[in-house]
């Protein structure tokens, strides 16, 4: 082999333990569900991983029942300070097993190692310290003197970052004083049940988190509509939010939903090209485009648009598809066969509606879920790919004269969730942030996160807030006043 050829670098996966069998984690022990057990695929070889048991109607009202007692006998009566120790002690611990979570994580989901590695652990760990510290100041939270906890937490979470959004969840709750039975997704329970494990290793009273794996019609439905359940917290699709609404509409169950995305992405003509070129791939081909905020929509200036196409396409060459332990990889396995099928199926219907596809000419593993990077150009706003959310590495390209066009364009969409700016004009980009009805704004990157930096949408994207002030806020009920 030449000095210059490539050389696969892959992760070990014999840190990993995992169990050949998984069962829910109910007040601090391992039991069997009532429902049939499933199988989690590796989506990368499709290689069986491990079973679980699947919870049950039964199994989540005993969640629910230990999540109650846990939150009248202890959890609730706990101070502020004493909380904060056990967030603290799982963010270290996260830390100290941050090597196998990252393989893990990836085992399970498909994405590459070094964003497991660089930015889903490292982010986990760091919601955890974050909330840590706000657990003895929940008098600033805006919410008056002596906020009130609201109780028992059901959180469902979804399949594209298991780890760090049951850290989006889990941390705020108990910060604020909550019990929490959480539901993490049917095909990535692998970091949520490690995390009950952490749970463990922490000394975390029984019955504060529980785990139920299994399916959202079956094991969410159960949790959702569970009477002694106070606050719901879902992330995942627009459909599945807007059946959630509907069930708890008329009750006092406090919701926040965090649905699906159709970021634009706007390039204007003076922008740093090359800065933003990086933008547009980490903004849409991070994670395989399974991102609710990814830039799905990229909004370019007519008179820059060959030459922003012509320097995408070219950086797109040097990306490297294939295994996702190699720490080389940028591009990974797409989660699920079915999340795969529909991927083809709303990128065949932008070719049939006359947009132009171009697809990274890469070679695809023989098995697992692969889809190569793809852009669609001559996109008319009206096409299904520049209105459907497809969760896949596919962007679609489409173009502007003005400033006031762009944002006509932006906003021409049922989503409201993210949007990037990309301009060397500090007064274009505040004059533009500030007419996009869109919940989370970057200017001159994309993608970034920070625990102190609230996270939501508008219109079909969902309501509600998650990260900062605001996401610890969500779990709280208006105390006194002052």
């Amino acid at each position: 082999m030449s000095f210059m050829e490539y050389a696969a670098a892959p992760e070990s996966t014999s840190i990993l333990n995992i169990r050949p069998h998984y069962g829910l984690f109910i007040n601090n022990e391992w039991v069997e569900g009532r429902g049939e057990s499933f199988t989690s695929i590796s989506p990368s070889t499709e290689a069986e991983l491990f079973t679980v048991s699947e919870a049950d109607g039964r199994d989540v009202d005993r969640a629910v029942t230990a999540a109650r007692a846990a939150y009248d006998k202890v959890w609730s009566r706990m101070s502020g300070a004493e909380r904060g120790k056990y967030l603290f002690r799982i963010a270290r611990i996260l830390q100290e097993r941050a090597r196998e979570f990252a393989v893990a994580e990836t085992v399970d989901n498909g994405k590459p190692i070094k964003e497991t590695r660089d930015v889903d652990v490292p982010l986990a760990a760091a919601w955890f310290f974050y909330y840590a510290g706000w657990a003895d100041k929940l008098d600033h939270a805006g919410l008056g003197a002596n906020p009130r906890s609201l109780g028992v937490a059901a959180q469902i979470i979804p399949w594209n970052f298991p780890l760090l959004m049951l850290a989006w969840k889990v941390a705020p709750a108990l910060a604020a004083g909550n019990t929490v039975v959480l539901k993490p997704a049917e095909t990535t329970p692998l970091t949520a049940l490690m995390f009950a494990e952490v749970c463990q290793q922490a000394g975390l009273p029984a019955g504060v988190v529980n785990i139920l794996p299994g399916k959202g019609s079956i094991t969410g439905r159960a949790l959702v509509e569970h009477a002694g359940v106070n606050k719901i917290a879902f992330t995942g699709s627009t459909s599945v939010g807007r059946e959630i609404a509907r069930s708890v509409a008329g009750s006092d169950t406090k919701l926040t939903l965090e649905l699906g995305g159709k970021g634009a992405n706007i390039v204007f003509d003076d922008a740093a090209l090359d800065q933003a070129v990086e933008g547009i791939i980490q903004g849409i081909f991070f994670n395989q485009g399974h991102v609710c905020c990814a830039g799905s929509r990229l909004l370019v200036q007519e008179n820059v648009h060959d030459e922003v196409l012509e320097r995408l396409t070219r950086r797109l060459a040097t990306l490297r598809l294939g295994d996702p332990l190699d720490k080389n990889t940028d591009i990974g396995a797409i989660n699920s066969r079915e999340q795969l099928e529909t991927i083809h199926r709303i990128a065949n219907t932008g070719e049939a509606e006359g947009a132009e596809r171009w697809t990274l000419d890469c070679a695809i593993p023989d098995k697992g879920f692969w889809y190569a990077p793809t852009i669609f150009t001559n996109v008319a706003a009206s096409n299904t790919i520049a209105r459907d959310e497809i969760f896949g590495p596919v962007l679609s390209v489409l173009t502007f004269r003005t400033p006031a066009e762009a944002v006509t364009k932006a906003n021409n969409s049922p989503y409201g969730l993210s949007a990037g700016i990309w301009t060397e004009k500090a007064s274009r980009m505040l004059t533009v942030a500030d007419q996009l009805r869109a919940g989370v704004i970057w200017a001159n990157t994309f993608n970034k996160f920070d625990p102190a930096s609230p996270f939501g949408g508008y219109k079909e994207s969902g309501y509600g807030r998650e990260g900062g002030r605001h996401g610890l806020a969500a779990y709280l009920a208006k105390g006194e006043g002052r």
